[in-house]
């Protein structure tokens, strides 16, 4: 045990994701023991192993007492440790919303849908579908008409999109973007989803989703209006703050 330890260790930092299927990953979630010292092991150097049932892969991410020493505070403190620009971490937020949130509402229809047809109540419960069964990219000549204005041009929005895509967070395939190991791991589903469905960004969301109705109705419109889509950007950018939820959340409170 003490040689999968080591190596499950190591390949988690070396290669910040380890696929969900590997058998030393499937062993540490589904091994109480091995789990456990796992979490030790990392624990003592202000790291913790970061999964959900929903993800493809595991990954490993800070300790909340470890958050305001990595991240600093006050004036200082930083939302990320990944070198990402304001106006890149508001991208990616902004494709975290096209992509998991879709991508998540899939995966727990599928999951009822199966629950519901399920005949024998003893029957061993299937696997949760991950991966292109369930995720679905978005187009990048669509995502910049829709928010590069409001990301600074064509200029940043492809800088920043290319520090995405060297992060792990999305897949670049002749302009279309899929979801990265990364993405459905290190942003807080709880933290975010609520901010996103329910918080700052309903209002803007709901007058853009009004005026695409009204568009799509009056055929004769010439080009769409921008500044509802600007307007969710710039909300956007308001919720950077908040992007490593739990993380920052937890290191405020100490």
């Amino acid at each position: 045990m003490e040689l999968q330890l080591k190596t499950l260790t190591a390949r988690l930092l070396a290669h910040r994701v380890v696929p969900r299927a590997d058998p030393l990953a499937r062993k540490a979630l589904l091994d109480d023991l091995f789990r456990q010292e796992l979490d030790k092991r990392l624990a003592e150097v202000g790291l913790r192993l970061v999964e959900n049932p929903y993800a493809e892969y595991i990954a490993v991410a800070l300790t909340p007492e470890m958050t305001e020493p990595v991240f600093g505070s006050g004036d200082a403190w930083l939302n990320n440790n990944l070198g990402l620009p304001r106006d890149g971490v508001a991208l990616l937020v902004i494709l975290w919303a096209l992509i998991i949130l879709p991508k998540r509402e899939r995966q727990i229809a599928r999951v009822e849908a199966g629950r519901e047809n399920q005949s024998d109540m003893f029957g061993a419960q299937k696997p949760l579908e991950t991966g292109e069964a369930v995720s679905t990219g978005v187009s990048e000549d669509a995502l910049y008409a829709d928010f590069g204005k409001a990301l600074g041009g064509r200029t940043r929005f492809n800088a920043n999109l290319g520090r995405l895509v060297n992060l792990g967070f999305v897949v670049r395939r002749n302009k279309w973007l899929d979801e990265g190991p990364m993405l459905d791991l290190m942003i807080d589903y709880s933290q975010m989803a609520p901010r996103i469905i329910e918080g700052a960004l309903t209002d803007v969301l709901g007058r853009r989703r009004e005026l695409l109705a009204g568009q799509l109705a009056d055929k004769s419109a010439e080009a769409a209006p921008a500044d509802a889509t600007d307007s969710v950007a710039e909300a956007v950018l308001d919720t950077d703050a908040g992007l490593f939820g739990a993380e920052q959340a937890e290191g405020e409170k100490g």
